[in-house]
């Protein structure tokens, strides 16, 4: 007779009923248990051997047991341990006749005459301790847990080895088996997974919903299975929050949650500029703007390598941070930082293997100690600027990959949430206009406590993630190749340098052009090119070669490519066809031609053309939309009667984040990046509009005049042919009728 021994499987056995509960190949035995719950172990031999052994022909239900590892005294609490203690040392002292287990760690008045090891045997102190602990109060004995521990159970714990004998000395209630459930079989099991399958489609439902889906399940699937062996509700609760989770997430993000665990592989950053995590935070600290002086709240954008913990890069804006911003930030990822004035040389570049004045040679200004590379893969979160196609198109440009984290799921990218943290902490707490981290902890008036202007805020910024962050002990954020290490991103940057090199490669100038959204349009002989609905121009554009289409094809065929900056909209960039690196700077029509005017962004160009529609203007050319544009920007007042004070708080801010961002768009222009690009404050520029004002109406002046058609003048001969008899002062008036043009 052949048997197949299996979990599960129902065996006779002298005339009994017992259940194979595990089998233990590797020791050649089985573990069995009766109707009463007593289990044995007997060798695979004594039951080939048995003479009344046959299986019974069904198969009892499996209980889902999990392995386990032995335990120890780290899984007792000190209570546990204390009375485990005490227990090991009741079986030393009748195994040694000391309590320690040796004479070297005698206690006062041991050994004692029962348990002398010269005077008597190891039976002896047995029995001996065994009538002891028989003697015993039993409401003592119960509480140190030696009321049932006879002969027997002291010749089981001496085979113990001595490390392991305050462990085998605990209760077993104690440390009892956790995370089975012995109702859920291999059908309630298959069960509960088709229902989470179920569910995932379906809209949220309640657990007790699950509940009945379950017995749906079985009930169809295993017709012979017994109702009553469903587990209840609250096992099917706790069940599902052990292998699922709690589930307070939303459906839709559970769905997606559970499509990229599937699709998305583990990713192992192992050098610096392999990652670069983005995101963006509002600023708790109010700041002062540039141009009225006014409270403001901005945005911090910046880029953190993932490997290295280094903030590479950051940038802080008035608005909410645009596609531009981001691709800028990027581009700054990739350039050396120049020295800021009042640091010292602790600030300056310190890796070692590359010195520091090749680094400077190369950028052509002295480099601060912030490392600088290519960033390979970009993770960031789902907000509008992130997903945009410009930057995505940015991104290419600079051969990134994309690895957008799962939505609402702050651990793909904890590091940059740690950092952000981190900063609060460390920095922003202590300065003043710090607005906390809710309305209902902020102070009495934290925009009347700024101080801090943007530049500022920028600077102090700057020389703390120079100073402090790059230098500061990471902790538990170590690598896992030194363990026990203190790191700091400086080192761990010096120590990638050391491993793996470091390629210098600095960008050219050109790549703020390349990084800016581009338009396909054709080029018309006498207005330019037409970008977002104003009109752009620059003597360039009337060479014989762009007059005609461009030669370029595919899916723009015949189009010119000019780039444009949503930050500032007075000018375009157009590329040479002949020279690549040379770029074309392309200023609106409605500029004049020699004067200045105040910055507009991309919103102030929008409302610009919405009032034109609205007032159903339609100029030939975007010189007659210069008068709207002043009166947007409240120009059209004359200065003696332009307080600041008179302004409105929300218009003094649009206007200052205006110039802040044309001045962020010079910087990113200008090939030297350490001089700040200068930009216009509103009191001058308030003069330069008015200037503007009155060389446009001179410019209108001049042009009437100019294009006054001249006075033909009379023929030869005409004052010969004219009456005898007519007097000499009507000649000219009698002459002028036969005058042709």
């Amino acid at each position: 007779m052949r048997l197949a021994l299996a979990p599960g499987m129902a065996l006779q056995l002298n005339g009994g009923s017992w259940t194979v509960e595990d089998v233990e190949p590797q020791f050649g035995r089985v573990v069995l248990r009766n109707e009463e719950g007593k289990r044995e172990r007997r060798p695979v031999s004594w039951l080939m051997r048995h003479p009344d052994c046959r299986p019974l022909g069904t198969l009892a239900p499996k209980p889902l047991t999990l392995p386990r590892q032995p335990v120890t005294r780290g899984d007792l609490t000190e209570v546990q341990e204390a009375r485990a203690r005490r227990r090991a040392a009741h079986v030393l002292e009748a195994q040694t006749g000391y309590q320690a287990g040796h004479p070297s760690r005698a206690l006062p008045g041991e050994p004692r005459p029962a348990y002398d090891p010269d005077r008597t045997t190891l039976t002896e102190r047995r029995r001996a301790k065994e009538a002891e602990l028989a003697a015993l109060n039993p409401e003592e004995a119960e509480l140190l847990g030696l009321a049932h521990m006879s002969e027997r159970t002291l010749r089981r714990l001496a085979a113990r080895s001595t490390e392991n004998l305050v462990a085998g000395c605990a209760d077993g209630r104690w440390t009892r088996r956790g995370g089975g459930h012995p109702s859920i079989t291999e059908e309630i099991r298959e069960a509960i997974f088709a229902v989470r399958q179920e569910c995932l489609r379906r809209s949220r439902i309640s657990m007790r919903a699950k509940h009945r889906l379950l017995h749906q399940y079985v009930a169809e699937m295993f017709p012979d299975f017994p109702t009553k062996n469903v587990p209840c509700c609250d096992t099917l609760s706790a069940v599902w929050q052990e292998w699922f989770g709690s589930g307070g997430a939303r459906q839709r993000y559970v769905r997606s949650a559970e499509a990229a665990k599937d699709a998305s592989q583990r990713v192992v950053v192992h050098r610096p500029g392999q990652v670069i995590a983005l995101d963006t935070t509002p600023l708790p600290v109010k700041i002062r703007e540039s141009v009225f002086g006014e409270p403001a709240s901005a945005m911090l954008t910046w880029a953190l390598d993932l490997y290295t913990h280094s903030i590479v890069a950051f940038r802080l804006t008035l608005v909410s941070d645009t596609s531009v911003d981001v691709a800028m930030l990027l581009r700054d990822v990739m350039m050396p930082l120049p020295m800021r004035e009042g640091w010292g040389e602790e600030m300056e570049w310190p890796y070692p293997g590359v010195p520091a004045a090749l680094v400077a040679q190369f950028a052509g200004h002295k480099v601060a100690a912030l490392p600088f590379f290519a960033p390979e893969t970009v993770t960031t979160d789902h907000g509008g600027p992130y997903k945009n196609h410009h930057l995505v198109e940015a991104e290419r440009t600079l051969g990134c990959n994309i690895l957008p984290a799962r939505t609402l799921r702050p651990t793909d990218k904890f590091v940059v949430e740690r950092a952000f943290s981190a900063i609060n902490s460390l920095l922003l707490e202590h300065l003043p206009g710090f607005t906390g981290v809710d309305v209902a902890d902020r102070g009495a008036d934290p925009e009347g406590d700024a101080v801090l202007s943007l530049s500022q805020m920028e600077y102090l910024i700057a020389t703390w993630v120079v100073g402090i962050w790059q230098t500061r002990a990471l902790g538990e954020y170590g690598p896992a190749w030194g363990p026990g290490e203190e790191h700091s991103p400086n080192s761990l940057f010096a120590a990638s340098m050391h491993q793996g090199g470091f390629a210098l490669q600095i960008p050219k100038p050109e790549l703020y052009y390349s990084l800016l959204k581009a338009h396909y349009v054709k080029i018309h002989p006498r207005r330019g090119v037409k970008i977002g609905g104003l009109w752009y121009f620059d003597p360039v554009l009337e060479d014989s070669r762009f007059q005609g289409p461009s030669a370029r094809g595919g899916r723009h065929k015949g189009k010119w490519v000019v780039r444009s900056d949503r930050r500032d909209r007075r000018t375009v960039f157009f590329q040479d066809d002949i020279d690549h690196n040379r770029w074309h700077v392309l200023r609106w029509n409605g500029l004049p031609p020699e004067d200045e005017v105040p910055a507009f962004s991309e919103q102030t160009a929008e409302a610009l053309l919405s009032e034109v529609r609205r007032r159903g203007l339609r100029p030939r050319s975007d010189a007659e939309l210069l008068p709207v544009l002043l009166k947007l920007l409240g120009s059209t007042v004359p200065v003696e009667s332009w307080p600041t004070q008179r302004l409105q708080k929300k218009e003094r801010k649009r206007r200052s984040r205006q110039a802040v961002q044309a001045q962020a768009a010079a910087a990113d222009r200008s090939p030297d990046r350490t001089q700040d690009a200068e930009v216009v404050t509103w009191p001058e520029q308030a003069s330069n509009v008015q200037e503007s004002v009155d060389s446009d109406r001179r410019r209108r002046r001049e042009a009437a005049i100019a294009n006054r058609q001249p006075v033909t003048p009379p023929r030869l001969g005409a004052s010969l042919r004219r009456p005898l008899f007519l007097l000499p002062g009507n000649a000219e008036s009698a002459a002028a009728p036969e005058e042709r043009p």
